[in-house]
């Protein structure tokens, strides 16, 4: 049914056009009128886009006897007087033309428009050879939480749910990001993407609050010696007096100072 109907539209073009052919001749034959011009002209026109039409619905019909399915958006690469428009999908770093080319994305645009991959976009080339790209077509997002690592090549990913995601190094620079700042970052949703936008950082990994407890908890413990030194001091003393009374006496015959109750001090002398 399907070959029938390819030699169906094949026949018919045909027909079209040894139709429009023996007009073109008759009209030939004799001297054509601006009016009968225009006609013409418009007639040709018409008979491209119904050639190009039919050259699609055959490329159509043979993709599906060869069991192959149409693959992504139609291919739209356009040019008029500002440049050429290329329309692709982001990669995570660079944009694949729907010509199936490769196009550089500059890190900052994707960095601060948070691009993911599989987001749709525009590029058109000036004149001048200037790159513009414009994000037409966002894919659907989810967002997650995760911490920031880096690897002996200095790479720097984000682990969320258990799944390391590279990261731009531009996004690196302008969020100021460093290893272990827990951040939060965008990825697709029906992708298995490789690759993650930065979205915000959540808390710096400086400034983490278990290090600063830690600390304190040294301090009391050195604390906690002293006393317990100094307690035991007191004691071996009071014991060394009551033990030896030659040196009791030596110690009862020493000065000594005592606050009174003005809070000056006076000196008080002890016979033994």
């Amino acid at each position: 049914m399907q070959g029938f109907s390819i030699l169906s539209l094949n026949q018919r073009f045909r027909q079209n056009w040894k139709n429009k052919m023996a007009q073109n001749e008759n009209e030939n034959k004799n001297e054509l009128s601006e009016a009968d011009k225009t006609h013409k002209v418009q007639s040709l026109r018409e008979m491209i886009n119904s050639a190009e039409k039919t050259i699609q619905s055959a490329k159509a019909m043979l993709l599906q006897l060869e069991g192959k399915k149409k693959t992504g958006r139609r291919r739209k690469i356009d040019s008029d007087g500002d440049g050429t428009v290329i329309e692709g999908t982001f990669d995570g770093q660079i944009m694949i033309g729907t010509d199936g080319k490769q196009y550089p994305v500059p890190a900052n645009y994707a960095s601060k428009s948070k691009l993911v991959e599989g987001d749709m976009l525009k590029l058109t080339i000036t004149l001048d050879g200037s790159f513009i790209y414009k994000q037409i077509g966002p894919i659907e997002r989810i967002h997650a939480i995760g911490i920031t690592s880096q690897d002996e090549a200095g790479n720097y990913y984000i682990i969320a749910d258990g799944k390391p995601y590279k990261i731009l190094l531009a996004s690196v620079t302008y969020f100021k990001v460093e290893p272990g700042d827990e951040v939060a970052i965008v990825v697709p949703r029906d992708i298995d993407s490789s690759w993650a936008a930065i979205e915000n950082v959540m808390q710096k990994g400086k400034d983490k609050v278990p290090e600063i407890v830690k600390q304190e908890d040294d301090a009391v413990n050195k604390g906690s010696v002293v006393e317990e030194w100094t307690s035991d001091m007191e004691e071996i003393k009071k014991e060394t007096k009551e033990d030896d009374p030659i040196h009791s006496t030596q110690l009862g015959q020493t000065e000594t100072k005592q606050n009174d109750s003005q809070g000056g001090e006076q000196k008080i002398k002890v016979e033994g």
